[in-house]
């Protein structure tokens, strides 16, 4: 298969992956994995994330606290953590190895195989990075839905609810794995190149112009 724009792709798959990897390490970081409105005081939102807990007041205060231990945390929690990391590391790593396999870069261009070589663990490190990312978020977010309806729970006790950085989280889950799809299809591509198009078909006009000359009389 011929792609006339494979280094067009590259660059897409590598934005995407840029984009997605931004993502994850925002969602690391965010406090909002979790939501809770108390009934009892609407004017304050506590908010958990994967390191403190804070409470955002609506005249616009926020007061944070960091969490004292890790052991202490629930386990989602606390596995969320290692598999962000993780997925921080995997994706930044991709990078580095794609961006030295792109077709743009001068870099090694006469090793074309060790740089679709790079191009393949570049793509498959996003892909890791953007599975790392949607299990631990996806975790959470089931976990926050088993105990939302708990009917073990006393109906007067405040629930936690989704909190925003989920969202960003599978936001970027998806954006990294799109982002490895598209480096990986180009790896079994053969690129056209327009220059050399150009170079073909002025050949053949030489090449018609000199039969055309000696067949004349």
């Amino acid at each position: 298969m011929a792609l006339v724009y494979r280094p067009m792709i590259q660059l897409s798959g590598i934005l995407f992956s840029l984009l997605g990897w931004v993502l994850s390490c925002l969602t690391t970081y965010l406090p909002q994995w979790k939501n809770l409105n108390l009934e009892l005081n609407e004017l304050e939102i506590w908010t958990m994330g994967l390191w403190q807990a804070c409470v955002v007041q609506e005249e616009g205060g926020i007061q944070c606290k960091e969490f004292d231990s890790f052991l202490a945390l629930p386990p989602e929690l606390r596995i969320s953590r290692i598999l962000m990391c993780f997925s921080n590391g995997s994706g930044l790593l991709g990078l580095l190895l794609s961006g030295f396999g792109l077709d743009c870069l001068k870099i090694g261009e006469g090793q074309q195989e060790q740089k679709k070589r790079l191009l393949l663990l570049g793509g498959m490190l996003f892909w890791i990075s953007g599975i790392t990312v949607i299990v631990p978020v996806s975790w959470v977010a089931h976990s926050t839905v088993q105990e939302f309806w708990d009917e073990n729970i006393p109906d007067i006790v405040p629930r936690w609810d989704f909190g925003e950085a989920l969202f960003v989280g599978w936001l970027a889950g998806f954006c990294l794995i799109l982002g490895g799809s598209l480096l990986n299809c180009t790896i079994c591509s053969t690129e056209v190149y327009p220059s050399s198009v150009h170079y073909v078909v002025a050949e053949q006009q030489n090449q018609c112009q000199h039969l055309e000359t000696e067949t004349r009389p």
